[in-house]
């Protein structure tokens, strides 16, 4: 038998059981058990690090179906749970810096790109069960690429038809679907559903919150640095920094909420 210590963590919140949690397996994973150990945690993602110096590390991300290039609460997740350091991690889809403390943790996000929606746009609002957005964008995130869909609708009713938007999802090539809101100030408010990657709605997903802040700031003028509310609907309340004045810099505290062993055959 194969024993490797995991530790689950919950990102973007300071208080343990909120937030987005995570699972990180801090021991070396064989490949073809990767794809099984995400379905036992039953989480959006579970993470296998492996280090390969004194600040730097490669890993890889599983949903419960599916393996992803990369992911924003992974990397901050897996940085914290790895201890206080300035890390330089390396996924499929980016290599980025993640700084982590005994607090939380903050990662230098890849720039997104950025292409309009426009064909696709009816059916999103539709799907979102929206009547109107101030814009439809595609926007592409180290691989993850999230539809964002800006209104000024409110958000936290929504009831979206599942089957719809996992459908429209894989019509625009995307991950999620990320409804979006200004709140006024520097508060922001967006939800992200995943039905076409295997979840229904994340809690908190820090590479949509890049794309947000950036498509907000160019819709609405809203401030360089923002606070976007996620998972409070599901109720996994979520806060995630973000600081799009030189650069994209997402950030989030973090807490452990379990610590244990798989064991494996």
């Amino acid at each position: 038998m194969t024993r490797l210590r995991y530790r689950l963590v919950d990102v973007f919140t300071d208080v343990p059981l909120r937030g987005n949690p995570l699972a990180v397996v801090l021991d070396p994973c064989p490949d073809e058990l990767m794809q099984a150990v995400a379905r036992e945690f039953n989480l959006n993602e579970t993470t296998f690090p492996v280090r390969t110096g004194d600040d730097s590390y490669s890993m890889r991300i599983f949903t419960q179906t599916i393996e992803i290039p990369f992911a924003g609460h992974p990397t901050l997740g897996t940085a914290w749970a790895l201890g206080p350091n300035r890390w330089t991690q390396v996924t499929s889809g980016a290599t980025v810096t993640v700084e982590a403390d005994e607090r939380g943790a903050r990662m230098t996000q890849p720039d997104p790109g950025f292409e309009p929606l426009e064909e696709e746009r009816d059916e999103l609002v539709a799907s979102l069960g929206l009547e109107s957005a101030d814009g439809v964008v595609r926007a592409d995130v180290g691989g993850i690429v999230h539809a964002l869909v800006a209104t000024t609708e409110p958000i936290d009713r929504l009831d979206p038809d599942l089957a719809r938007v996992a459908e429209i999802s894989r019509r625009c090539r995307a991950h999620t679907v990320v409804p979006l809101r200004a709140l006024g100030g520097s508060d922001l408010h967006a939800r992200v559903f995943g039905p076409a990657s295997g979840f229904s709605e994340d809690p908190g997903s820090g590479s949509a919150a890049g794309p947000v802040a950036l498509f907000s700031r160019e819709l609405w003028g809203t401030e360089e640095r923002v606070t976007v509310a996620m998972g409070a609907e599901i109720r996994r309340p979520s806060r995630l920094a973000v600081d799009v004045s030189s650069g994209v810099v997402v950030g989030g505290d973090v807490v452990v909420s379990a610590e244990g062993e798989l064991v494996l055959p």
